[in-house]
């Protein structure tokens, strides 16, 4: 099969077909994410009156499988087609969620009920969002990865723009649990999408594979004996760990705490997500202008430093409540699609094929893994010491999170590794003379 760009062709990806139709079911389910990613919460904190613990536990059912399974799976991934691991998540995904509204209609829906569709719902992402950030290599050339990202992080900042008003305007048309059917919609969107999406992925011989724990253990060893995805590790997964103690009790402080309807908190996550978009739009040239390596230490200095913003609305006059969350969303989402499009391309280019699936896997373990953590401290915490004061706990705690990232040898790379030859490629890139330009070693 080949690949959808030839080789040293550099034409955009909107021509390719085929990167099409795996843009436009990404697109759609990550549309329907977002209103459930409203939805949810607004279900549980106004409709079924959960307690802060109970939050703090559902959102913990939603990326616990991260910490759980999320190693095995790399492993397992990188055994199977991804694009077909991606199909039956989605398939998964989709009949699971059309459990909430089912019980909301008969009359039996509680949070625990939520706390099961998460948990379920949790594992199938794990195995999707692994596969569809392991997949990219196999429907683009390599020099296309980083526009193939871009335009996928684009996109996901247009769902965000567009989801949260959808989910505000759905909850309050047809009610939240209700509001749900229209993500397990595009969830089959993209399953039909994914059929019909062609890759050049080859899956290697079973005479080729180690054992299981063998190849786990590879791939936490890609990640954490890098020296330079180490660090990325170290700082993403510090931030999630403090943003998630936000994120966590953020529907009780905006909707109880401030009063704000779930409308009005869908629109301000929707103009949060216009600093998104720009940011993926305009990180080719930012990263153009100062640079790969530099841009991920600038870009993380701005998201932690612009974290502190979220809980001082509860210091401003009413009326600027909705003004500063806005833009502490957009300058938030901004800093962080610049951070995300450049690092996840840098780690999709140094690693090798066969370590595409555990190297992500790893690096989601690792980030990943602290939310659930973070998730059920933010519920104990805040039943203990207060929503408010412990919302800025996690703001203040997120600061030095970037740190990993600062004190790196980033601020001397201009450009960032392509691949390595060998165990010193590197190191030997890290402590290149050339500040300005760090010569890439070649696959």
């Amino acid at each position: 099969m080949t690949q959808s760009l030839a080789a040293g062709e550099h034409r955009s990806l909107w021509r390719d077909a085929n990167f099409r139709t795996f843009w436009g079911g990404q697109a759609l389910s990550q549309l329907g994410a977002e209103v459930t990613g409203l939805a949810l919460p607004v279900l549980a904190v106004v409709l079924l009156h959960a307690s802060e613990l109970e939050v703090g536990v559902l959102n913990a059912a939603s990326v616990a499988a991260f910490l759980v399974v999320g190693l095995p799976a790399g492993a397992w991934i990188d055994r199977m087609r991804k694009r077909r691991v991606m199909i039956v998540a989605d398939a998964v995904r989709a009949v699971v969620l059309l459990a909430i509204p089912a019980l909301w209609l008969g009359g039996h829906l509680t949070v625990w009920h939520l706390v099961a569709v998460a948990l379920v719902i949790g594992v199938a992402t794990v195995f999707f969002d692994v596969s569809y950030q392991s997949v990219i290599p196999a429907l683009v050339d390599r020099d296309a990865i980083p526009e193939a990202n871009g335009k996928l992080e684009s996109t996901q900042q247009l769902a965000a723009l567009a989801g949260p008003s959808l989910g505000g305007w759905l909850v309050g048309a047809v009610s939240a649990p209700i509001a749900v059917l229209t993500t397990a919609a595009t969830y089959v969107a993209s399953f039909v999408a994914l059929l019909r999406t062609r890759d050049h992925e080859v899956v290697r011989p079973a005479h080729e594979r180690e054992p299981l724990r063998t190849e786990i253990a590879e791939g936490l060893h890609w990640v954490l004996g890098h020296p330079l995805l180490r660090r990325i590790v170290g700082t993403t997964a510090v931030s999630n760990l403090c943003s998630t103690i936000v994120v966590t009790l953020a529907p009780i402080l905006v909707l109880r705490t401030l009063g704000l309807s779930p409308a009005t908190w869908g629109l301000v996550f929707s103009l949060g997500g216009v600093g998104g978009l720009a940011g993926a739009a305009l990180t080719p040239r930012f990263v153009r202008a100062v640079g790969e390596g530099r841009a991920i230490p600038l870009s993380a200095i701005a998201f932690s430093v612009v974290g502190l913003a979220f809980p001082l609305v509860t210091l401003v006059p009413t009326g600027w409540v909705v003004p500063v969350l806005a833009a502490q969303g957009m300058l938030a989402s901004a800093a962080i699609l610049v951070y995300n499009v450049t690092q996840v391309s840098f780690r999709q280019r140094i690693t090798p094929a066969r370590l595409l699936g555990r190297m992500n896997a790893s690096i989601r373990f690792c980030v990943w893994g602290t939310m659930p953590i973070a998730a059920l401290l933010a519920g104990v915490l805040g039943e203990w010491l207060g929503v408010v004061p412990t919302v800025w706990l996690g703001a203040v705690a997120g600061v030095p999170a970037c740190l990993f990232v600062v004190a790196g040898p980033f601020w001397r790379m201009r450009a960032l590794p392509v691949a390595e030859e060998d165990e010193y490629a590197v190191e030997d890139a890290v402590n290149a003379v050339d500040t300005d330009h760090v010569s890439r070693p070649q696959a």
